[in-house]
């Protein structure tokens, strides 16, 4: 995947959720090999759209930029980490990627992609923004859950040299394993996919989000209680993602893999706040190690699904962990 060519004139305004923020709204690009399905979606419905969101006042002289990718039924809203980032000394770049978020349109279904190279070249441009803007400074990407396992693929696609010069992945979803959607086989699956992409194959409510709402402010039009259905296209990339981190990947830039260090299937009992209700931290280890030939594991005692979201010692065990790392760069 090549980097999107020429400047974009910058259009940043006031952003609409968070005080002292502000907000770019850029077209989403189409590329040329994303598959079939996606483009079958897109033309049903409104141009994508990413949007870019910083802090208005960011480190004077930062030593390098970090690139936030939020998951599914998520977007950026977690202004705790960019202060972190920024009393470490980095500058903070969050995407909300296309159909979800900021960048959700009328008529979009919200996180579908019908391919993972589409939010791969989100990802892209939001990389390529981050180094024109902070020149000759070290990119990061820390991308959670399902932004996790589209930057380890992004990582892969963009080795030597083209991507990031280092990889954060906050619960990253490399399997279906024990996790809080169960999809078809891929004998049933890959047919529906082709036949219906937006078949809703499985939907319930988050009570993992309704918890994070009790705790935290943020939209739940835009990080909804009510869950966000799974649909037959959507399974069927993450599942092609899947298999591609099961056959190992060759990130040649270091990586921080970061986990709970368990997961709850009580998804109404205690669990909701100190283990990792949404997918099974056992598989994250035993993938982990596939991504690339500089992989480092974090384990967090009592962390739920999205570490940068538990409660104050956990949270705060795995916000000084990613700025040692990035320390070390």
């Amino acid at each position: 995947m090549s980097v999107l060519p020429g400047p974009d004139a910058e259009a940043w305004v006031p952003d609409r959720l968070l005080p002292g923020y502000e907000a770019w709204t850029l077209p989403g690009w189409v590329a040329p090999a994303v598959g079939p399905l996606a483009r079958q979606v897109a033309a049903g419905g409104p141009d994508p759209v990413l949007t870019l969101v910083r802090p208005v006042e960011p480190p004077a002289r930062p030593r390098g930029v970090v690139v936030l990718l939020h998951g599914y039924n998520d977007y950026v809203f977690q202004t705790h980490v960019v202060d972190a980032l920024a009393a470490a000394g980095w500058a903070a770049l969050g995407l909300d990627a296309r159909r979800a978020g900021r960048s959700w349109r009328p008529g979009d279904v919200p996180h579908y992609q019908g391919d993972l190279r589409e939010q791969a070249s989100d990802l892209t441009r939001a990389v390529t923004v981050a180094r024109r803007t902070w020149s000759g400074l070290p990119v990061v990407v820390h991308g959670h859950s399902c932004g996790g396992l589209v930057t380890a693929l992004w990582a892969h696609a963009h080795r030597g040299g083209a991507g990031a010069d280092a990889i954060v992945l906050d619960s990253p979803f490399l399997s279906f394993e024990r996790s809080w959607v169960r999809p078809l086989q891929d004998g049933a699956l890959r047919p529906l996919a082709r036949r219906a992409p937006l078949r809703v194959v499985a939907a319930a409510p988050s009570r993992y989000a309704a918890r994070l709402a009790e705790r935290w402010d943020f939209d739940t039009s835009l990080k909804s209680p009510g869950g966000v259905p799974a649909r037959a296209g959507w399974l069927a990339a993450v599942r092609a993602g899947h298999l591609r981190v099961a056959r190992g990947l060759e990130i040649d830039v270091p990586v921080l893999v970061a986990r709970a260090a368990r997961s709850a299937a009580d998804v109404d009992g205690p669990g909701l706040d100190t283990a990792d209700t949404v997918l099974d931290v056992a598989t994250i280890a035993a993938l982990g190690p596939r991504l690339g030939r500089d992989v480092h594991e974090l384990v967090v005692e009592d962390g739920v699904h999205d570490l940068t979201l538990s409660a104050e010692g956990p949270r705060q065990v795995y916000l000084d962990a990613v700025t040692d790392f990035l320390d070390r760069l």
